[in-house]
This record gives C-alpha cells, sequence and structure tokens, in this order.
C-alpha cells in the first residue's frame, strides 16, 4: 500500500478512493485526538461544528483526518457516490482534497437500531503538537469487498451468504485489510486501544480463533449494530490507537 504525507495536516495517509484515504498516523511531533459527539449531527451542522472546534483549539482546518459518520440505511452503488461527491466538497473547500486525493480516513455505518434520519457525523479525529506520542493513527472501515473495478456486487465476498461459515471467511478478509493498513503505517494490534466491528450477524463464532486470537481485542471488542454503508455489505471492521478521546 502506498503512503503520502499530508504537510499541511501532519500527518501520514494511505492513498486511496476519492471518498476516504485506507488510514492515517501522526507525523513525528504530533498526536492524534478524537472527538464524539454527544449527540450524532447532520453532515452540515457535523462540519461548521468540527471546523468551530478546530479553530477553538487553535488548529487549521487541514488538521481533520478522520471522520465518522452514520447514515440511514444502506446505500445502492449509485447512492453511495452520489453521497460521497457531496461529502467531499466540503473537504475539497476546506483544501484538503485536491485532484480527487483524499487524505482523511473514514467510517460510514447504518445503526439497525434508531437509524438517524440522514447521514450524520458520529465522531472526528484530528492532528495536534506533541512530541511524546509515537503511535497515534486511524484505520478507515473496511467491509468484505476488495477495493478495484466494478460495483459491490461483483466484488462481494460470499454476497448473500450469511451462514457461520461465510461470516467467518467475510472476517478473515476484512481483519486481513486492517492489518494490512496498519503494517502500511507501521503499527500493529499491539499498538491499537480501539477495534470496532459492525454487523448485525453473529461473529461469536470465529470472535477466539479469528480476532482475539490475532491480538485484535486486547482491549476488549466494541461490537456495534450496524450494517456497512452499501447494500449487500455484511461485515465491518476499523480499528484506532489514540491517547485522548473527548465528547462534546
Amino acid at each position: 500500500m502506498e503512503t503520502e504525507i499530508f504537510i499541511k495536516g501532519n500527518y501520514r495517509f494511505i492513498r486511496g478512493p476519492f471518498q476516504y484515504s485506507g488510514g492515517v498516523s501522526a507525523e513525528p511531533g504530533y498526536c492524534i485526538e478524537r472527538t464524539k459527539f454527544r449527540k450524532p449531527l447532520p453532515i452540515n451542522i457535523g462540519f461548521k461544528s468540527i471546523a468551530d472546534y478546530l479553530i477553538g483549539i487553535g488548529r487549521p482546518l487541514t488538521a481533520l483526518c478522520a471522520c465518522e459518520l452514520r447514515s440511514p440505511a444502506p446505500f445502492t452503488d449509485k447512492g453511495f457516490n452520489d453521497f460521497n461527491r457531496i461529502y467531499v466538497e466540503t473537504l475539497a473547500s476546506w483544501e484538503i482534497l485536491h485532484n480527487d486525493e483524499n487524505p482523511v480516513a473514514r467510517s460510514n455505518v447504518c445503526p439497525e437500531v434508531d437509524p438517524p434520519l440522514e447521514p450524520c457525523f458520529e465522531a472526528f479525529s484530528y492532528t495536534v503538537p506533541d512530541v511524546k506520542n509515537k503511535t497515534s493513527f486511524v484505520i478507515s472501515g473496511s467491509a468484505e469487498a476488495p477495493e478495484g473495478f466494478g460495483g459491490y456486487g461483483e466484488r462481494i465476498i460470499r454476497l448473500g451468504d450469511q451462514s457461520e461459515n461465510a461470516m467467518h471467511e467475510k472476517a478473515q478478509y476484512v481483519l486481513s485489510v486492517m492489518e494490512s493498513r496498519m503494517a502500511a503505517l507501521e503499527k500493529k494490534w499491539s499498538d491499537a486501544t480501539v477495534t470496532q466491528s459492525y454487523t448485525v450477524y453473529n461473529l461469536y463464532p470465529f470472535l477466539a480463533d479469528e480476532i482475539i486470537s490475532r491480538g485484535a481485542a486486547k482491549s476488549g471488542l466494541t461490537w456495534h449494530y450496524a450494517r456497512p454503508p452499501v447494500e449487500g455489505l455484511d461485515f465491518e471492521m476499523d480499528v484506532r490507537g489514540v491517547s485522548t478521546e473527548k465528547v462534546i
């Protein structure tokens, strides 16, 4: 995986599609902090609140390095692309997105119970000066569809199959993506402070053999009863290693 430094944000990122990067890690002299909204905020309001927050702590808008979103229900391929194009408009206006190169990591999932009425911000991460922290990073959410050409339906592993064996195979793939992305940023499971999974299906049958055995749940596993953002996907994960988390 190819990485690049986003100088204006003080972080390194894994190059990915236009809507997100594969993950980010703070550059020397900086660390990543995470702030969660007490109540999810609609996208436009959320962006304004993020801007106000960053300005308030003396950081440029380009310090934004990761977003966690919540959506009402899984999108179609076209609906997801349309949403992403709207989402990145603000990043472009903040001089973060340039020529469809997006350094900001992201997760976007759909709560099965009490979902929002429209796409919302759940949390965001950003860089701040810190000469001591050496491990802070955020890995973007990934589900069981390899990146590439064609629609999601052409790439989803075991599409339409939620059997125990199929879910195990989906999880194996997703965990391998997490590990590859961490390795690209010179991180590993022992550097993580939070590992999150998103599925409405039973993960217990492979919890010990796949997740715990890899060291992916050394601080526990946060299971969100939610679906990945595109129709047909069944299992998603993300992981981060940050020393400071806030709620506003």
